[in-house]
This record gives structure tokens, sequence and C-alpha cells, in this order.
């Protein structure tokens, strides 16, 4: 690969170090370009193993059939750094979620990642699940984790006051942890693309074509050759894995449907508030966001449409219910916004991670929302396997410095409380969106950055612009404007500065 020398601009305003040439394509055919390694889909998953990937001398080019990364299953998780405790021992699932915490970890330190280390409380309603706390116990120690701690009622509502009445008991898990799950998929999305990797945005693959030497992907886009394939497409994983002639998993769309209350609502709860899992899922939660608010559920509803993630009156009905007995002070409380994500639910009961040597592809399947936490490991393991399946891995020699991302957690300085940077420029004084204290000069910096959103929803997710009470009622046509100009006003358009003309 070549090095442009060009310097990539950060989402912070910050210089992010000179890399190879950067690629962001939503339109067009490569022509002529056959990469070692395709990977399907730009999720946290896809995202994470091309960052990997893109750390060996190889060209690799990371697709997906929506406009933007991360614009899938990724952007509606619960967003909870997990220890996994509780997940299935002796399972890939669980060694990769294990190793994911600790990467993930590191990694949101080093590129400034939201992270709040708030700590979990398992709570038991029944006599049952009172008696089903020692096996978890026991099965969290069989994953390697040992900090769980079994407590009574009394300590359960010392530690959370405002619990409902009725609680038995209670397991801790102290280092559960609360993340941005935006950022941290346009974290390894970027850090992919400052490594060289060729993002190719609105290419849904069609069909698949072996000619012996390479596979051709058919996309919505044109086609994209390749010497390597990966699977990470989510909810489209099971589609894309019999167009190169397997039949071993089928992908059932779960529909999770949560409930956003207001920032005033987070002095009721300082951690996760988590019910005794059982076979289908976690179970409706409580839990504090690293922007302020705190989130209600999600339900688990089984679909066809992949679709489908538009709320329901029978959601909003089932997580009232469930809030009412977990917590009815919350319930007193405004909500802020509904939404949907789309779980990929698998009949597999483990994640699905296979390397087909003879077809040069790699099935990256049955990934749950545990994916958040697991998906560096996941990149780690996909290399390994794919290395051993044949294709050469040289380190590349000099790799540029992983990203510094924008803070969008509440627990940080935001752009409008720091003194120091508003002098340096005050579009980080002027604020456009108030209920999120989001700047004129945090939106500029997202079209200044080597992915820059491709909508209003992009915008969100990169800002938390529109994200607050008034859900855009008083903003939207500030930052509407704001997206139209990429971050300029209609003056700096007529007359571009000579730092917007380079």
């Amino acid at each position: 690969m070549s090095t442009t020398g060009e310097t990539a601009v950060s989402t912070t305003g910050e210089t992010m170090g000179t890399t190879g040439e950067t690629a962001v394509s939503t339109t067009g055919e490569t022509m002529g370009t056959t990469f070692d390694v395709a990977v399907i889909g730009a999720g946290i998953v896809g995202s994470a193993i091309a960052r990997k990937l893109a750390g060996y001398e190889l060209s690799v080019a990371l697709l997906d059939a929506r406009g933007d990364v991360g614009d899938g299953t990724s952007k509606a998780n619960t967003a909870i750094l997990h220890t996994g405790f509780d997940a299935t021992p002796g399972t890939l699932e669980s060694r990769l979620v294990r190793e994911g915490y600790r990467l993930l970890s590191d990694y949101a330190e080093r590129t400034g990642i939201p992270v709040e280390h708030t700590g979990a409380l398992l709570v038991a309603w029944t006599e049952e699940e009172l008696d089903a706390l020692p096996a978890l116990k026991e099965k969290a120690e069989r994953n390697g984790y040992d900090r769980t701690r079994i407590v009574g009622r009394d300590e359960v509502y010392r530690q959370v006051p405002h619990l409902g009445e009725g609680a038995l008991g209670g397991l801790t898990v102290p280092d559960e942890s609360i993340i941005c799950t935006w950022t941290t998929n346009l974290a390894l999305a970027t850090e992919a693309v400052l490594r060289g990797v060729t993002l190719l945005l609105n290419r849904r693959v069609r069909s698949v074509e072996d000619r012996g030497d390479r596979t051709v992907l058919r996309t919505s886009g044109g086609e994209v050759n390749a010497r390597w394939v990966v699977n990470a497409a989510g909810l489209g994983a099971d589609v894309i894995d019999r167009l190169f002639g397997h039949d071993r998993f089928t992908v059932t769309p779960r529909r999770g449907e949560l409930l956003v209350y207001d920032k005033l609502a987070r002095p009721l709860v300082d951690k996760i508030v988590l019910p005794v899992p059982t076979a289908r899922g976690k179970g409706v939660l409580i839990s504090p966001t690293v922007y302020g608010n705190v989130l209600l559920g999600p339900t688990a509803e089984d679909l066809t449409d992949r679709t489908d993630t538009g709320t329901s009156e029978k959601g909003l009905e089932f997580l009232l219910g469930k809030g009412e007995k977990l917590m009815p002070d919350l319930l007193r409380e405004e909500v802020t916004a509904t939404y949907a994500g789309l779980r990929a639910a698998s009949d597999h009961p483990d994640y699905l991670i296979e390397a087909d040597a003879e077809r040069r592809y790699v099935l990256v399947g049955g990934i749950r929302s545990t994916g958040l936490t697991s998906g560096i490991a996941v990149g780690e393991h996909v290399a390994e396997l794919i290395g051993a399946a044949g294709l050469a891995l040289t380190p590349r020699k000099e790799l540029p410095e992983p990203p510094h991302m924008p803070n969008l957690g509440e627990a940080g300085l935001r752009p409008y409380q720091d003194a120091a940077r508003i002098a340096g420029d005050p579009a980080y004084g002027r604020v456009v969106c108030f209920c999120e204290r989001v700047t004129a000069g945090e939106i500029r910096d997202t079209f200044r950055s080597p992915i820059p959103p491709s909508g209003l929803e992009g915008l969100r997710r990169r800002t938390r612009a529109m994200n607050g009470r008034c859900q855009g009622f008083f903003c939207g046509a500030e930052v509407g404007n704001l997206m139209d100009t990429k971050g300029g006003s209609a003056c700096e358009q007529r007359h571009p500065s000579p730092e917007a003309q380079r």
C-alpha cells in the first residue's frame, strides 16, 4: 500500500497521524482492484476485523449495505461493557467476551471512548431466582471472573434505594461498565481507514462468484474483487453464508425496544440493575448511560422482517409494566425517546466463526449483543484463523497512532465546558443543541473527519445532536443547516477559508 503523506484530521479537530490514502466511497466501482481481503459488514465486529487485518501488509476493503458505519445492529446496543460473567463456560463466546473486555477497556482508554465503571447488581425477585444466585456465582468463576458477591435484601436496597418493593437478594458484578457503542464503532472504523482500509458504503452484496484466484462480490454499488472474504454481516450473515454454498445456521431478527429517560432520572440509579438471566436472554434491565440518561429495556420479540426497527404499543406497555415493578419512581420521570434495535439471534448456541480455506472465506456469525465487548477479540481470532488457513500475514512495520475520539460522555470534559478550547476556537463555545450541549465546532469537526456523517442520524451518533429532550424540535433547523453546509455558515460556503479549501 502506498502512502500519500496526507494528514487525516480527527473528529476532535486534532491530527490523527500520517497514514495511507484514505478511501471512503459510496458510489462507483473499484475498477481493476483486487483486494487481499474484503470484510462484509461495517458494524463493530466487521470494523474491528478490518482494523486488525490492516495491521498486516494487506489491502483490505470494508463493505456495508448502508450509507454509514455502525448503522445497523451495532447502533442500538444496550451499551454495556461485559465481563462475560454469565456466558456459557467453555464456549468461544465466553473466551472472546472475556478477552474483549480487557482489549476494549484498554482501547477505550487510548482513544477516548467514554466508559463509566458503574458495576452491576443482579436482583432476585423470587425464591427460585434467589436459589439460582449461587450457580450464577459459580458460572462466573468458571468463566474466570471471581469478583461477584451474593448479597441480601438490605444490601440490595442500600445500593439501589429506589428499587421497587419485593427484592429478596442479589449478586454484585463490580466490573460491569457502560460505554458508548457509537464511538466504539466509529473509532474502530476510523482506525481501519487510517491504516489504509478502503471503506465502501452502500454496497449490499447480492451474489458471489468464485473465479479461482479471487471472489467477485456483486453489490448494489458495483463489483468488488477479493482473494479472501470475511462475512461479518450481522443480521444478513446467514444469507451471505448461503451465497458461499453453506447452510449451517439461521439468523432470527430479535427486536429489542427500550425507553430512554431524561437526565433528571439519573440520580435514581448509578449502576446497572439486571434481572436473573434466562435461556431467552438477559431480560429487562435498568441502566444509566454515558450520556446521562437512564435506559429501561429491552424487550425480546422474534420477527421475520429484518428491517423492522419500529417501536410498538405492545412493547411500550410491557416495559412500563416491568418498570412499575423494578423502579416505580423511574416511571414518574420524563421519557426522552423510545427506540428499537434488532439483535442477530441465532439457532446456533455459540459464536460461529469458521474459515473455509478452499473458498478463501471466513464466517463470523451468531454474534449477539456481546459483540460490542468481544469485537476486538473477534478480530484477533479471525486473523489467527485466516493466517492458519493460508493467507500470509506480515506485520506492517509502522502503523499510525489510534484516533482520539470526541468525548460524548457526561463524565468527561465536553467542548462547551473547555475554556481553553473555546479560546482557541469560538465555535466550541457556540451551543447549537441545548438539550445535549452540542456545539457548532463539534458538528463542523465531523465533516473534517476520515468518516464524515452521511445524514442526520449519523450526525446524531457522532455528536449527540438532537438526542435530547426536545428531539430536535428547537435545534433541528440549525443542525440541518450545519449538515447542509458541512459545518460551516452560508457565508463560509461562499467564501471558504484556506483551511476549508485544503
